[in-house]
């Protein structure tokens, strides 16, 4: 069934993907997504749209099997995620980013790796399992992508996604970022925080006369090192540990004046079972235990953005397929954990569908980078990986 996978037609539908900026912040995902819908329309499958924000709709693209009286095929579905977003092009590309350039077997060009080359395995995936469904091969469920807007940022995407009950029950959801091939059952989830301290202007010369709201950030970032400390005393043998990055800092009115405002930026990764508003009330705690909030500074901590980890069973059917499946193409496999965050998180937490992550593409050496690429062979080993997994997934033995 391997051989069902269209190589060429992966190198195309990437190359159109990459071709359409989809830039995010910037919501320019429409064009990337309409690209994406002509080919499983044209594929024959069942696309719906739905806009999410102005100019930034969520696609899926649902393979139904037609009944037949030996496979009715209402069973579980299978499910693969993916976003149509990319981070901005940056400096330092030795090319137009969106010039899409095939060179030495390497797709180059902005979201060639993460993740519109996976889009196209995908979508693949889905034209082959069709194929094998036509030539008489029965499945007993749907295969579905999901493709949604956002995620480099907020993830209204896949907010709007699972706000919404699932028309149909999925036994896993497969999420196609680059992993390098390799499986991954588990993924911290990721938090913003912002935290804005003020106090009481006064001149330079008598600063005891104000309260610097920058000395009462520079005990509030003390206190986030030291928590940052404290977790790493915890490690879990899949995902690490919980931690903090204080990511940005501003403030201050003028050199001579005493500091009235001070905000923070922070970066908290979480553990699945962490709760980020729960985090929010520990700091707000901790700074009030501290003395730090008196006297005339007054601190305020918000959580502006959560987006949840998850962790799969080592001995789940959707992992232990995955990895044979994987190696029964031909490429070296493990299972492990990321410290990247994902979408698969929501899927997992608010769907209840089981999910992993796995993809074409290194996330940490090619993705978010001058000059992004992906190896094709890469991208036909990733779709047929998937095949094969669908095909051992929901089909009777």
């Amino acid at each position: 069934m391997c051989a069902l996978i269209d190589r060429d037609f992966i190198i195309e539908l990437t190359s159109a993907l990459i071709e359409s900026p989809s830039e995010n912040p910037g919501g320019t995902e429409a064009g990337t997504v309409e690209i994406l819908q002509k080919a499983c329309r044209d594929l024959g499958l069942s696309v719906s749209i739905g806009e999410v924000a102005p100019g930034r709709p969520n696609l899926i693209a649902t393979f139904w099997p037609p009944a037949t009286d030996a496979t009715p095929a209402t069973g579980p579905g299978l499910m693969f995620l993916g976003h149509s977003d990319v981070v901005p092009a940056g400096p330092n590309w030795t090319a137009d980013p969106y010039r899409a350039r095939l060179t030495d077997g390497r797709i180059y060009g902005r979201g060639a790796t993460d993740m519109k080359g996976g889009l196209a395995a995908v979508v693949a995936t889905l034209a082959a399992l069709r194929d094998a469904h036509e030539n008489g091969l029965a499945l007993t469920g749907p295969i579905r992508l999901v493709c949604t807007v956002d995620e480099e940022e907020h993830g209204i995407g896949v907010r709007d996604l699972v706000a919404h009950p699932a028309d149909h029950d999925f036994l896993g959801c497969i999420v196609a970022e680059p992993t390098d091939l390799q499986v991954v059952r588990g993924c911290r989830g990721a938090s913003y925080f912002e935290i804005d301290v003020a106090g009481r202007a006064a001149h330079s010369g008598r600063p005891s006369d104000g309260r610097s709201a920058i000395n009462a950030a520079a005990q509030i970032v003390g206190l986030i090192g030291r928590d940052h400390d404290r977790l790493a005393q915890q490690l879990d043998d899949l995902l690490g540990c919980g931690t903090w990055n204080v990511g940005t800092i501003s403030g201050g009115q003028g050199i001579s004046v005493v500091a009235p405002m001070c905000s923070l930026g922070i970066d908290r990764r979480l553990m699945p079972d962490e709760d980020p508003l729960l985090i929010a009330n520990d700091i707000r705690k901790a700074i009030a235990d501290s003395g730090i909030d008196t006297d005339g500074i007054d601190v305020e901590v918000r959580v502006t953005m959560a987006m949840p980890g998850f962790a799969t069973p080592a001995d789940h059917p959707l992992v232990t397929t995955a990895v044979t499946a994987v190696t029964d193409v031909g490429a070296d496999t493990s299972v492990g954990g990321w410290s990247a965050a994902c979408d698969g998180g929501f899927v997992s937490r608010d769907l209840g569908i089981p999910a992993i992550v796995l993809g074409p593409g290194d996330i940490n050496s090619e993705a978010h980078q001058p000059d992004e690429s992906v190896a094709v062979d890469d991208l036909v080993t990733a779709a047929r990986a998937y095949t094969l997994a669908a095909l051992r997934l929901l089909t009777t033995p």
